[in-house]
């Protein structure tokens, strides 16, 4: 690999990239280029497989001299997945198996027709999309933090630097630290890890202390349920996040840098394992890098799974090989963080923000965005919605846009109900928030927040008392527990919740709910305490109606939790074909007699003092003659 000693040596090599990268997708190389998803929602559906079957085919047919395969990063649309696609053509193909890899080849690599059934079809005007810009769900998307992914071989820096890898950090070395930070302070770029603060100032701060020694970290502890931005960003292009966090060490002058992902990430480790060594191979990480007097090289540290090690304190006392609580603030990281040295705590998709605007410019990134929320935001869109699947899109798109527009809409014609917004940490907002903008300010106005990305999607078949107990139940298993009010505070509202879920709640318990929430918010000592209550008071507000059913009426509206159901037989329905009672495993289905208009038919019914309520009699039941009550 030639190493890269001056800025001259890096154009030159990123000019010969370019045009490789180039050739390969405008087909000046006279050779077809498969690429297949290689993120890890597609590889958990055979994409692995796949691609070998695709070298398998064309070896087998003497085509390897005419195609190539290769994976790329997340394309975002995990529900189409796998997805492959070919080059120079653009073609998209969805929901490939194996099975099809052999037609592929015949069709389209041998024959030059497109393969229609695996083309995505529009569900509006059922015409078949062969391009991915020409699909809803990217149109309103701009890839700025996942620039590349998708397109480029994550584990390949020269197909990297001809997407225009270390352009950013080139200019950064062109200008003093304090013009660097200037920079990224008039890009108004904001920590995308939750809390929002200005990235410029946090390096501001780390600037003005004097020390020997400085550190930046990268903080890839993603933790929120349903969250996959920071993963799919390093397993898509890991060395966009390694520029920023040199541009990060140069700005404010730290020599190291440290990665901390967690171990449940490996596909995403052993990217980014293999970007640090092709980088510092290549004399992109080290001393004397381009010449310019400027070292820095990074090292990776595995989390192992707390959420609590997503607040950066409790991070830092895990990569110091202590036990990963908070510490009290101040003195802050930027002033006295890892081994008490200057510590600038940054989170993935903020670090890969940054070579954009050193590359393109601030003005170009505040070109995006709202008046205080500058640039693009990545989410992870899930839940109840057709589109299920990673979205970058510029700050102040509206929930509805989000939702509909790219997110396709509720499954099964099913009304919208709520939108989680910000993980453990957010809130619910209901149909009348659709048309606000998203930004940082406008969801906490609102009640929500903006958190790391998070967005689950929730119908009218949701029960909220039951969303805010599964956040709760997962605050208190996080909770390190070294303050008492969140590890007490947050016991006692699950405690409550799991009452009130199994009709044993009363309507005092409501308000020790908000007493509690105010005490817990107040006196915690880090962000996992001061947001846990977010969900309860959220849907306290907007579903208080929920609670009083669950409480006064004995009922679930939703028909979600347990105690408070019941499944009924409807005999006018029931042919008495005896399949509920064959597969109940509480045998609690007995046959009965039922006469309707004289005439006398065998029918069922369910003792509800026995059910379980599993659910298999009504999933078993082919003429829909059960339901819940």
């Amino acid at each position: 690999m030639t190493k890269i000693t001056s800025v001259a040596d890096l154009d030159e090599k990123s000019v010969a990239c370019t045009k490789c990268l180039e050739d390969k997708l405008k087909g000046q190389d006279d050779k077809r280029h498969i690429v297949l998803c290689g993120g890890t929602g597609c590889l958990s559906s055979n994409s692995k497989e796949i691609m070998e079957k695709f070298n398998e085919v064309l070896a087998a047919k003497g085509l390897s001299d005419k195609a190539t395969v290769n994976q790329v990063g997340c394309f975002g649309f995990c529900s189409q997945g796998p997805f492959v696609k070919i080059y120079p053509e653009d073609t998209l193909y969805r929901m490939v198996s194996i099975d099809d890899v052999e037609e592929i080849v015949d069709t389209d690599i041998a024959g030059g027709q497109i393969v229609e059934r695996l083309l995505y079809v529009d569900p509006n005007s059922q015409d078949k999309v062969t391009k991915q810009e020409d699909i809803n769900f990217y149109k309103k998307q701009r890839r700025v933090a996942l620039h590349g992914c998708g397109v480029i071989n994550p584990e390949d820096i020269n197909e990297a630097l001809g997407m225009g890898a270390f352009q950013g950090l080139k200019k950064a070395l062109s200008m003093t630290q304090q013009e660097v930070i200037d920079e990224v302070l008039a890009s108004g770029l904001r920590g995308r890890g939750g809390g929002g603060f200005p990235t410029g100032r946090k390096w501001q701060f780390a600037l003005n202390v004097q020390a020997d020694q400085k550190y930046v970290v990268c903080n890839g502890d993603e933790g929120d349920p349903g969250a996959f931005m920071d993963r799919s960003i390093l397993e898509g292009n890991p060395l966009a996040v390694i520029e920023g966090m040199m541009i990060a060490g140069y700005a404010f002058g730290a020599s190291e840098g440290y990665f901390y992902v967690r171990a449940e990430y490996p596909i995403a480790v052993n990217r980014l394992k293999i970007a640090i060594a092709q980088a510092r191979e290549m004399g992109l990480l080290g001393e004397n890098i381009m010449g310019s007097g400027f070292n820095f090289d990074c090292f990776i540290r595995l989390g192992a799974g707390a959420f609590v090690c997503g607040e950066e304190t409790a991070l830092l006392n895990s990569i110091e090989g202590k036990r990963g609580m908070p510490r009290p603030r101040p003195p802050f990281p930027a002033i006295k963080g890892l081994w008490g040295k200057p510590t600038c705590v940054n989170n993935v998709e903020t670090l890969a923000c940054v070579p954009y605007i050193l590359r393109e410019g601030a003005a170009d990134f505040a070109s995006v965005g709202t008046e205080k929320s500058k640039g693009t935001k990545v989410f992870a869109l899930g839940g109840k919605v057709n589109n299920v699947g990673l979205v970058e899109i510029p700050m102040g798109t509206t929930l509805r846009e989000l939702i509909y527009d790219i997110g396709g809409g509720i499954p099964n014609g099913k009304k919208f109900k709520a939108i989680q917004t910000g993980g453990p940490s957010g809130g619910c907002l209901t149909e009348e928030f659709l048309d606000e903008p998203i930004d940082f300010d406008n969801l906490v106005q609102k009640g929500s927040m903006m958190g790391s990305g998070g967005a689950i999607v929730m119908d009218e078949d949701n029960c909220m008392v039951d969303v805010a107990k599964f956040y709760m139940e997962f605050i208190c298993d996080e909770s390190c527990g070294k303050c008492s009010p969140c590890r007490i505070g947050t016991k006692r509202i699950l405690e409550i919740l799991t009452k009130i879920t199994e009709g044993k709640g009363t309507m005092e318990d409501l308000d020790e709910l908000e007493e509690l929430s105010k005490t817990i918010k107040t006196n915690s000592l880090c962000a996992l305490g001061q947001t846990a209550s977010n969900p309860v008071n959220s849907t306290l507000a907007h579903f208080r109606d929920e609670y009083i059913a669950h409480i006064v009426d004995k009922k679930c509206p939703a028909h979600v939790c347990k105690s408070l159901m019941q499944y009924k037989i409807d005999k006018d329905k029931c042919i008495g074909c005896g399949m509920c009672a064959k597969n109940c495993p509480a045998s609690c289905i007995t046959r009965t007699e039922y006469i309707p208009e004289g005439h006398k038919l065998a029918s069922f019914e369910i003792d509800p003092e026995k059910c379980v309520k599993c659910g298999l009699c009504m999933s078993n039941c082919k003429f829909s003659a059960i339901s819940k009550a």
